[in-house]
Protein backbone atom coordinates (compact mmCIF):
# COMPACT_ATOMS: atom_id res chain seq x y z
CA UNK A 1 0.00 0.00 0.00
CA UNK A 2 1.55 3.23 -1.19
CA UNK A 3 1.67 6.54 0.78
CA UNK A 4 -0.48 8.14 -1.73
CA UNK A 5 -2.28 7.44 -5.67
CA UNK A 6 -1.12 11.06 -6.49
CA UNK A 7 2.79 12.12 -7.06
CA UNK A 8 5.03 12.00 -4.50
CA UNK A 9 7.51 14.07 -3.25
CA UNK A 10 10.90 12.92 -1.59
CA UNK A 11 13.32 15.38 -0.33
CA UNK A 12 16.30 14.79 2.10
CA UNK A 13 19.18 18.12 2.85
CA UNK A 14 20.99 15.60 5.62
CA UNK A 15 24.37 15.24 4.52
CA UNK A 16 26.37 17.45 1.89
CA UNK A 17 23.84 17.20 -0.65
CA UNK A 18 20.50 18.00 -1.54
CA UNK A 19 18.39 15.40 -2.93
CA UNK A 20 14.53 15.80 -4.55
CA UNK A 21 12.81 12.74 -6.45
CA UNK A 22 9.35 12.52 -7.58
CA UNK A 23 7.39 9.17 -8.43
CA UNK A 24 4.40 9.31 -10.19
CA UNK A 25 2.50 6.63 -13.49
CA UNK A 26 4.98 3.84 -11.44
CA UNK A 27 8.14 5.31 -11.52
CA UNK A 28 10.66 8.31 -10.75
CA UNK A 29 9.97 10.43 -13.15
CA UNK A 30 12.31 13.41 -12.27
CA UNK A 31 15.02 13.45 -9.79
CA UNK A 32 18.11 16.09 -8.30
CA UNK A 33 20.92 15.87 -6.44
CA UNK A 34 22.82 18.84 -5.88
CA UNK A 35 25.81 20.01 -3.56
CA UNK A 36 24.38 21.92 -0.75
CA UNK A 37 27.57 21.76 1.21
CA UNK A 38 26.95 24.38 4.06
CA UNK A 39 23.70 26.41 2.36
CA UNK A 40 21.03 23.67 1.66
CA UNK A 41 18.57 26.50 2.01
CA UNK A 42 19.80 27.48 -1.61
CA UNK A 43 20.09 24.10 -2.96
CA UNK A 44 17.21 22.51 -2.03
CA UNK A 45 13.78 25.11 -3.06
CA UNK A 46 15.67 25.00 -6.56
CA UNK A 47 16.17 21.36 -6.73
CA UNK A 48 11.84 20.94 -5.82
CA UNK A 49 11.11 23.51 -8.54
CA UNK A 50 13.74 21.73 -11.07
CA UNK A 51 11.80 18.47 -10.51
CA UNK A 52 8.01 19.69 -11.07
CA UNK A 53 9.02 21.50 -14.01
CA UNK A 54 11.18 18.72 -14.93
CA UNK A 55 7.97 16.52 -14.38
CA UNK A 56 4.81 18.63 -15.97
CA UNK A 57 3.24 18.97 -12.63
CA UNK A 58 2.35 22.50 -10.36
CA UNK A 59 2.75 21.77 -6.78
CA UNK A 60 -0.99 21.42 -5.87
CA UNK A 61 -0.46 18.58 -7.96
CA UNK A 62 1.23 16.72 -5.37
CA UNK A 63 -0.33 13.76 -3.55
CA UNK A 64 2.16 13.41 -0.41
CA UNK A 65 5.55 14.97 0.48
CA UNK A 66 8.40 12.23 2.46
CA UNK A 67 10.91 13.92 4.16
CA UNK A 68 14.46 12.93 5.98
CA UNK A 69 14.37 12.75 9.86
CA UNK A 70 17.85 12.71 10.89
CA UNK A 71 20.13 12.38 12.13
CA UNK A 72 22.35 14.32 9.85
CA UNK A 73 23.41 18.04 9.15
CA UNK A 74 21.45 20.37 11.87
CA UNK A 75 21.00 22.72 8.96
CA UNK A 76 20.08 20.72 6.64
CA UNK A 77 17.68 18.41 8.22
CA UNK A 78 16.01 21.80 9.50
CA UNK A 79 15.76 23.57 6.33
CA UNK A 80 14.25 19.99 4.89
CA UNK A 81 12.25 19.84 7.74
CA UNK A 82 10.33 23.48 7.53
CA UNK A 83 10.50 22.88 3.54
CA UNK A 84 8.33 19.47 3.90
CA UNK A 85 6.21 21.59 6.72
CA UNK A 86 5.39 24.37 4.98
CA UNK A 87 4.54 22.43 1.20
CA UNK A 88 2.31 20.10 3.96
CA UNK A 89 0.36 23.17 5.04
CA UNK A 90 -0.20 25.04 1.96
CA UNK A 91 -1.23 21.88 -0.02
CA UNK A 92 -3.29 19.88 2.85
CA UNK A 93 -1.46 16.97 2.16
CA UNK A 94 0.20 14.22 4.29
CA UNK A 95 3.54 13.97 5.35
CA UNK A 96 5.76 11.12 5.68
CA UNK A 97 9.23 10.40 7.48
CA UNK A 98 12.25 8.22 7.98
CA UNK A 99 15.34 8.85 9.25
CA UNK A 100 18.13 10.03 6.19
CA UNK A 101 20.33 6.72 7.22
CA UNK A 102 17.63 4.01 6.63
CA UNK A 103 16.50 6.03 2.94
CA UNK A 104 20.20 5.62 2.42
CA UNK A 105 19.97 2.00 3.02
CA UNK A 106 16.51 1.40 1.41
CA UNK A 107 18.17 2.97 -1.95
CA UNK A 108 20.70 0.38 -2.13
CA UNK A 109 17.94 -2.05 -3.17
CA UNK A 110 19.51 -5.11 -2.20
CA UNK A 111 16.75 -7.80 -0.11
CA UNK A 112 17.67 -9.84 2.27
CA UNK A 113 21.13 -8.35 3.27
CA UNK A 114 22.36 -6.62 6.03
CA UNK A 115 23.16 -3.08 4.83
CA UNK A 116 24.40 -0.07 6.88
CA UNK A 117 23.77 3.59 6.55
CA UNK A 118 26.83 5.71 7.74
CA UNK A 119 26.77 9.49 7.62
CA UNK A 120 29.90 11.44 9.09
CA UNK A 121 29.27 12.88 12.30
CA UNK A 122 33.00 14.48 12.90
CA UNK A 123 35.90 13.64 15.24
CA UNK A 124 35.86 9.70 13.92
CA UNK A 125 32.03 9.34 14.76
CA UNK A 126 28.98 8.56 12.46
CA UNK A 127 25.75 8.37 12.33
CA UNK A 128 25.06 4.67 11.97
CA UNK A 129 21.59 2.58 11.26
CA UNK A 130 21.18 -1.17 9.76
CA UNK A 131 18.21 -2.40 8.37
CA UNK A 132 17.51 -5.91 6.14
CA UNK A 133 14.58 -4.78 3.83
CA UNK A 134 12.54 -7.68 1.99
CA UNK A 135 10.93 -7.89 -1.41
CA UNK A 136 7.71 -7.86 0.18
CA UNK A 137 8.38 -4.13 1.69
CA UNK A 138 9.36 -5.66 4.63
CA UNK A 139 11.67 -3.55 7.10
CA UNK A 140 14.17 -5.42 9.88
CA UNK A 141 15.95 -2.99 12.35
CA UNK A 142 19.36 -4.48 12.63
CA UNK A 143 21.29 -1.20 14.41
CA UNK A 144 19.29 1.00 15.52
CA UNK A 145 20.05 4.71 14.80
CA UNK A 146 23.06 6.00 17.04
CA UNK A 147 25.74 8.08 17.30
CA UNK A 148 29.25 5.46 17.88
CA UNK A 149 32.88 5.92 16.83
CA UNK A 150 34.08 4.05 13.81
CA UNK A 151 35.92 1.59 15.86
CA UNK A 152 32.94 0.55 17.09
CA UNK A 153 30.90 -0.64 14.60
CA UNK A 154 32.37 -4.82 14.17
CA UNK A 155 31.09 -4.88 18.05
CA UNK A 156 27.69 -3.74 17.26
CA UNK A 157 27.05 -5.09 14.09
CA UNK A 158 28.19 -8.66 14.83
CA UNK A 159 29.80 -11.21 12.40
CA UNK A 160 28.90 -11.70 8.66
CA UNK A 161 28.51 -9.57 5.52
CA UNK A 162 27.35 -5.78 5.86
CA UNK A 163 26.85 -3.50 2.43
CA UNK A 164 28.14 -0.14 3.80
CA UNK A 165 26.66 3.05 1.89
CA UNK A 166 26.24 6.90 2.86
CA UNK A 167 29.02 9.62 2.88
CA UNK A 168 30.51 7.65 6.23
CA UNK A 169 31.59 4.77 4.23
CA UNK A 170 33.27 6.76 1.86
CA UNK A 171 34.94 9.17 4.35
CA UNK A 172 36.11 5.73 6.11
CA UNK A 173 36.30 3.44 3.76
CA UNK A 174 39.88 2.13 4.89
CA UNK A 175 38.91 1.48 8.45
CA UNK A 176 35.68 -0.36 7.44
CA UNK A 177 38.02 -3.08 4.95
CA UNK A 178 40.09 -3.30 8.11
CA UNK A 179 37.59 -4.05 10.81
CA UNK A 180 34.80 -6.31 8.56
CA UNK A 181 37.82 -7.48 6.00
CA UNK A 182 35.94 -9.63 2.93
CA UNK A 183 32.61 -9.02 5.07
CA UNK A 184 32.90 -4.97 4.19
CA UNK A 185 30.90 -4.61 1.06
CA UNK A 186 30.98 -0.92 -0.08
CA UNK A 187 27.45 -0.03 -1.47
CA UNK A 188 26.85 2.33 -4.25
CA UNK A 189 26.03 6.49 -3.52
CA UNK A 190 22.04 5.87 -4.10
CA UNK A 191 19.45 9.12 -3.55
CA UNK A 192 18.27 9.24 -0.76
CA UNK A 193 15.22 10.70 -2.23
CA UNK A 194 14.57 7.43 -3.78
CA UNK A 195 15.32 5.54 -0.54
CA UNK A 196 12.14 7.53 0.99
CA UNK A 197 10.04 6.86 -2.47
CA UNK A 198 10.82 3.44 -1.94
CA UNK A 199 9.55 3.49 2.24
CA UNK A 200 7.15 5.50 1.02
CA UNK A 201 5.72 3.01 -1.56
CA UNK A 202 6.11 -0.25 0.70
CA UNK A 203 6.36 0.80 4.10
CA UNK A 204 4.09 3.56 4.26
CA UNK A 205 2.57 3.39 7.84
CA UNK A 206 6.03 3.32 9.60
CA UNK A 207 7.04 6.99 8.70
CA UNK A 208 3.22 8.22 8.71
CA UNK A 209 3.24 11.47 10.72
CA UNK A 210 -0.14 12.23 12.64
CA UNK A 211 0.79 15.96 13.73
CA UNK A 212 2.73 17.54 10.48
CA UNK A 213 3.08 20.93 12.61
CA UNK A 214 4.57 18.99 15.67
CA UNK A 215 7.02 17.44 14.15
CA UNK A 216 10.65 17.64 14.37
CA UNK A 217 13.75 15.87 13.21
CA UNK A 218 16.03 13.22 15.34
CA UNK A 219 19.21 14.98 15.67
CA UNK A 220 20.50 12.23 17.53
CA UNK A 221 22.90 14.44 19.71
CA UNK A 222 22.45 18.52 20.21
CA UNK A 223 24.33 20.72 17.67
CA UNK A 224 27.93 21.72 18.39
CA UNK A 225 26.71 24.78 19.85
CA UNK A 226 24.27 23.68 21.63
CA UNK A 227 26.22 20.76 23.23
CA UNK A 228 29.20 23.79 24.51
CA UNK A 229 26.67 25.66 26.21
CA UNK A 230 25.36 22.56 27.69
CA UNK A 231 29.10 22.05 29.03
CA UNK A 232 29.64 25.86 30.17
CA UNK A 233 26.34 25.70 32.65
CA UNK A 234 27.14 21.88 33.58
Amino acid sequence: MSATDGPLLALDSSTRAAYVALWMDGRIVAEQTVAAASNASSALLPAVDAVLRAAGIAPVQIGAIAVGGGPGSFTGLRIAAATAKGMVHALGVPLFAWSGLMAAAAAQGVPGQTVCALFDARNREVFAGAWRFGEDGAVDEVLPVDALRVDELRTRLGDGPVRFCGEGSVLYADDLRAAFGPDAVLGDDASLAAGLLWLARHAPESGRIADAAAWEPEYVRAAGAERMAAAKTG
